[in-house]
């Protein structure tokens, strides 16, 4: 039996005067699974999940949350968000703003319960003017938990939040993720995708260019980074070098990416480097080939 997708697009498209800001954007996310949205800055991101939210209309192409309209479904607490910025009332404290905003909901989840699944139960009595960044996106991340949503959506959630703050909340998504809920989220910290997301859609001039698993994502971009420690590098002569076609350095560490690992390797040991590491490219590397200008540095344009 086909079960109905929590987010269908078909055929997005949304400009603003002469810039082509979503073009021809269809994506299918089913029940229960965790999808990194992931692009440059421009590359139609926010627009698209703008879009999604009925928050601006398509010039073409329809939006489906659950079989509905955007605006069917948030009304109906199937859709909650975490926005980059948002208004919170300063003066309030944590616990009240929570209060309050669970008044416009006929149904929510019990306020303590809601505050402590977003780990802000020791600020709960903190004002909102005295909480640091990531708290208030914390606070925004128990807001949008208030109508028990099924499609939870998050536009750069964690920043502003610690190294610690950061598992967390992500340890909070993927336990509510097993219980069914949708997540979609947009991000710039690139080791969330690829710990935490099910699957990764990638952004370019409003397109989608890649959309699968984060190893199959990776896949994308062939070739392997070799690093090592060595002074008076030759940059010139390592570009040369077949396949290269990138090398970087970083203090007394040199990285270079190519095809050919074991030329590169010879090199760097033939001018006594030492620490030698070979490793794949990673989900940086995939980014970069495929949300760059060069083609030439793409394994593939799908999966």
């Amino acid at each position: 039996m086909t079960t109905t997708p929590s987010v269908h697009l078909d055929h997005l498209s949304k400009s603003f005067g002469n810039v082509r800001a979503v073009a021809d954007v269809s994506l299918r996310i089913e029940p229960g699974e965790v999808v990194a949205f992931l692009g440059p800055n421009g590359a139609g991101k926010t627009t698209t999940i703008d879009m999604m939210l009925g928050l601006v209309r398509p010039d073409s192409g329809t939006v489906s949350i659950f079989g509905e309209t955007p605006a069917d479904a948030i009304s109906a607490g199937r859709v909650s968000a975490v926005m980059q910025s948002g208004g919170l009332l300063r003066d309030l404290t944590v616990r009240e703003t929570v209060r309050l905003t669970a008044a416009l909901f006929p149904r929510t989840q019990p306020v303590d319960e809601v505050i402590e699944r977003a780990g802000i139960t020791a600020i709960a009595d903190r004002r909102v003017a005295k909480c640091s960044g990531g708290e208030q996106q914390r606070l925004r991340f128990a807001l949008a938990l208030l109508p028990e949503p099924d499609l939870l959506v998050l536009d750069e959630p964690t920043t502003g939040m610690d190294v610690e703050g950061r598992r967390d909340f992500w340890n909070a998504i993927r336990s509510d993720a097993r219980s069914g809920r949708t997540v979609l989220f947009a991000t710039h910290y690139l080791d969330e995708a690829d710990a935490y997301a099910d699957r990764i859609v990638l952004l370019r001039h409003g397109r989608i260019v890649a959309d699968g698993s984060a190893a199959e994502v990776k896949n994308l971009a062939s070739g392997r980074t070799v690093s090592a420690t060595a002074v008076d590098v030759d940059q010139r002569a390592l570009l040369a070098l077949p396949g290269v076609d990138r090398v970087e350095t970083r203090g007394d560490r040199v990285i270079v990416h190519g095809q050919d690992s074991d030329a590169v390797a010879r090199y760097l040991l033939g001018i006594d480097a030492v620490d030698l590491e070979i490793v794949s490219r990673g989900l940086e590397d995939a980014f970069l080939a495929l949300t760059t200008d060069h083609p030439s540095d793409l394994a593939g344009s799908s999966i």
